[in-house]
């Protein structure tokens, strides 16, 4: 009997290994197929690409030289540095072919077939297609070459292993490819391809689960960002006029991009053509809105939302007004404002802890900052104002703990 079991466990063990290998080798097709000679236009299509995928936000230290790798990418399981992009010999693409750049967009393995981490979102960017890869790739050997060595990973046991990792992609990756819906006009097309694959939008706008893997990815419907604590909102079924105005300009007549965001429209989607952010605004619209959050009846403390009001007369009122309205296209309002009324907090909290700093784009060429009061007021002071801007001038959001001010210092 109990070799009997012993024989059923050790099947059992072999399929599962025989399952996740073959899980972690599909998509492996293409490798030998030919890709043609870059022109010029092939180049400046990739680098527009690479500028929708934000490449180099992640490729790119502070300081240093552009695509060069070196950034560490901090996550619950330790960071993960990027690699150089330019086409150095040695530390770089430069012996990389434009099949094995492929494979990497399309099933994240790098050029001797390790397995990528999806810090690099390859979740998302096996939707690119073989031209857009092959446009993108054609623009990075176009770089002067960096010489950088890359970093190694800092990840925590057992998430530093390989084993690990073909787990986790037996569990949550699937290479696919974009496939237009033949009922929606090219425009929503457009930009459901643009924000499911290279705009990456599912990364930070999407619940994540305890492994890391994305919940219910193309709801887009909001997920708090791992270590940097902040809160991505829910995007479907908003204004496509405000979603486009913040994704191009980072500001709208309701608020400001801040935080991871203000650096994606920075250095991404306010470098693209008004076109494609017409269409991901259009195809983000149509998503069903996030499920309006049920606030419960907590009471407050009159003395606490006291305190608020007063600290908000005497550092917040002169640039958001006394009423919360704000000035128009200088100061966001805090009256009605989507981001102060989210269920979580952290939005709020950071922005008076951190200061709030919208991102410079040529619809905006000179944003209005707010400076920090990390230094100028105690955890139950800032929980207080946050408590009385989330409450007032018809605002519902629930109010805010010190404890939670606590926890996002």
């Amino acid at each position: 009997m109990i070799k009997r079991i012993v024989s059923i466990v050790l099947a059992l063990l072999v399929a599962t290994v025989a399952l996740v290998a073959w899980l972690n080798l599909r998509g492996e097709d293409g490798l030998d197929s030919p890709s043609p000679a870059p022109t010029a236009d092939t180049v400046a299509r990739g680098a527009y690409l690479a500028r929708a995928g934000n490449c180099m936000g992640c490729h790119t230290t502070q300081g240093g030289a552009e695509y060069a790798g070196g950034r560490g990418i901090d996550t619950p399981f330790g960071t993960v540095f990027a690699p150089n992009l330019t086409p150095d010999e040695a530390t770089g693409l430069g012996r990389w072919t434009e099949p094995e750049f492929w494979r990497a967009m399309h099933n994240g393995r790098a050029k001797d077939g390790r397995l990528l981490y999806p810090a690099f979102p390859y979740t998302n960017f096996t939707q690119v297609s073989r031209a857009d890869s092959a446009a993108i790739y054609a623009f990075l050997r176009s770089l002067p070459p960096v010489s950088q060595a890359n970093r190694p990973h800092e990840l925590r046991f057992p998430y530093d292993s390989q084993l690990s990792l073909a787990v986790w992609r037996a569990l949550y990756f699937r290479p696919g490819s974009f496939e237009p819906d033949p009922r929606q006009a090219a425009d929503w097309n457009r930009g459901a391809y643009l924000v499911r694959g290279l705009g990456h939008c599912s990364a930070c706008h999407a619940e994540r689960d305890a492994l890391g893997g994305s919940v219910d990815e193309l709801r887009l419907a909001g997920g708090l960002i791992p270590v940097q604590n902040w809160y991505a909102p829910g995007v479907g079924g908003g204004d496509p006029a405000r979603f486009a105005a913040l994704m191009k300009d980072g500001v709208s007549k309701h608020g400001s991009v801040m935080g991871p965001m203000a650096e994606v429209v920075y250095l991404s989607s306010s470098h693209l053509e008004g076109s494609d952010v017409q269409a991901m605004a259009r195809y983000v619209a149509s998503l069903e809105p996030a499920e309006p959050v049920k606030r419960k009846s907590k009471g407050i403390d009159a003395s606490v939302l006291d305190l608020g009001q007063r600290i908000y007369d005497k550092h917040c009122a002169d640039c958001h007004g006394a009423h919360g309205e704000g000035r128009d296209g200088i100061y966001p309002p805090l009256a009605g404002n989507p981001s102060v009324q989210l269920s979580a907090a952290q939005n709020t909290v950071q922005a008076i802890l951190h200061g709030g700093f919208a991102p410079a784009t040529p619809g905006n060429p000179r944003p209005a900052g707010m400076p920090p009061f990390t230094h100028a007021l105690d955890e139950a002071e800032i929980a207080a104002v946050a408590s009385f801007v989330r409450q007032a001038w018809g605002n519902s959001a629930p109010p805010v703990s010190a404890l939670e001010v606590m926890r996002v210092r």
